[in-house]
């Protein structure tokens, strides 16, 4: 397939993926052959598409959650497990997207639940692999187990069944996930790439403390 049609693939992921993933950044993975959506710290994405979702995490936790039976999901990413403000209290913003109340964990798993039970999911056929939590910042409190602690407890309470889950130690992970099947690929990266993505954490904790809300495996 030549660039032109790499790149008239992208573009027609971003013409048919739902308005509010529209910023998100998209482009082709050569190895896998497809369309990637790459989310950030505060982002999550869903898709019914042959799209697949990839994120770099820390401290962070992704969920990836998809209906098993009719093949479409998403994945999350979020620093911080709880915040105390309501659901009423929050600015959404335009399209519904609340883009900083995601940064929190019960904002983050019920935004991306409700995305998906909206496009045709199901609860009952939910599932979910779980990833990240890492104690990579040796300078703040163990965010990352108090995250993990959250999203375990969160899908727990909503009967939502976990099917993988690679989280805790010491290292920062890249995670793949293709909603489509729910299978998910996990690289577990070096110390350069610790203190890249400990500093880009401690910089995003910090902006967030100051806001208000508004070698590849395949593991499963």
């Amino acid at each position: 397939m030549s660039l032109v049609s790499h790149q008239h693939e992208v573009q027609q992921c971003i013409i048919h993926c739902l308005p509010e993933f529209e910023h998100i950044n998209h482009y082709w993975d050569k190895h896998r052959q497809t369309v990637v959506a790459k989310i950030l710290p505060g982002e999550f994405y869903m898709t019914q598409d042959n799209v697949m979702i990839a994120t770099t995490l820390g401290s962070c936790i992704s969920a990836c959650i998809w209906d098993d039976k009719v093949g479409l999901g998403g994945m999350n990413h979020f620093m911080l497990p709880l915040t105390d403000k309501e659901a009423h209290e929050v600015d959404w913003g335009q399209r519904g997207q609340a883009s900083d109340a995601t940064r929190y964990g019960n904002f983050a798993m019920e935004h991306l639940v409700n995305t998906i039970l909206k496009n045709g999911g199901r609860r009952i056929n939910l599932r979910a692999k779980v990833f990240g939590g890492g104690k990579v910042l040796k300078q703040m409190s163990d965010v990352g187990q108090k995250n993990i602690t959250f999203v375990l407890d969160y899908l727990e309470k909503e009967n939502i069944k976990i099917l993988g889950s690679d989280i805790g130690s010491y290292y920062p992970r890249k995670v793949l996930f293709d909603p489509k099947s729910g299978r998910a690929f996990v690289k577990k990266l070096d110390n350069l790439h610790n203190d890249t993505i400990a500093k880009r954490e401690t910089n995003y904790r910090s902006s967030i403390d100051t806001q208000q809300v508004d070698g590849e495996i395949e593991l499963f």
